[in-house]
């Protein structure tokens, strides 16, 4: 199904099998790899559920989740057309595939550093609900590419974990 961002014209579809080597390609220059840590977690992010954005033919956004029981977590977030609403188009379509699923809970990880992205999910209505000091430290163990500074070279130490709490309204 797609969904499209009327006043921008921007479409939100569901990953297919094609979409792989672009997916690993930007997964890799954006994440280091299509590998993901947080929490102890190793996922191969390029082979998870997702969508895309797509504005006159170009990729312009990605999002990758997974399901546990009655969460879903997502896992990666893109978006390379700022302000146009193309992140946010990304979580409401995870959020109708949690619904779907019978999910309560959307959640995901950022890192300490990463204040834009605090702001950006709180304004969506995501609340932090833990912070896991030092968890970097392990994740490097399994993914030694994790750099130790972050944006504004901000030593990466912490994961963040913020939460939305799904309800069919």
């Amino acid at each position: 199904m797609d969904y499209t961002l009327s006043m921008t014209e921007i479409k939100i579809r569901p990953l297919v099998p094609e979409d792989q080597g672009w997916i690993i390609s930007l997964l890799t220059d954006e994440w280091g790899s299509p590998m993901t840590v947080r929490r102890g977690q190793v996922d191969d992010a390029s082979q998870l559920p997702g969508f895309t954005a797509v504005q006159q033919g170009e990729n312009v956004g990605l999002v990758t989740f997974q399901i546990w029981g009655s969460a879903c977590e997502i896992v990666t977030l893109n978006s390379w057309r700022q302000n146009l609403g193309v992140g946010t188009a990304l979580i409401e379509a995870v959020k109708r595939e949690a619904l779907k699923a019978g999910c309560t809970r959307l959640w995901l990880i950022t890192t300490n550093d990463n204040l834009p992205a605090l702001g950006f999910y709180q304004k969506r209505g995501f609340h932090l609900v833990a912070v896991h000091p030092k968890a970097l430290e392990k994740s490097r163990q399994i993914k030694p590419s994790i750099p130790e500074f972050g944006l504004g070279g901000i030593p990466l130490r912490d994961e963040l974990e913020l939460e939305i709490l799904l309800t069919e309204k």
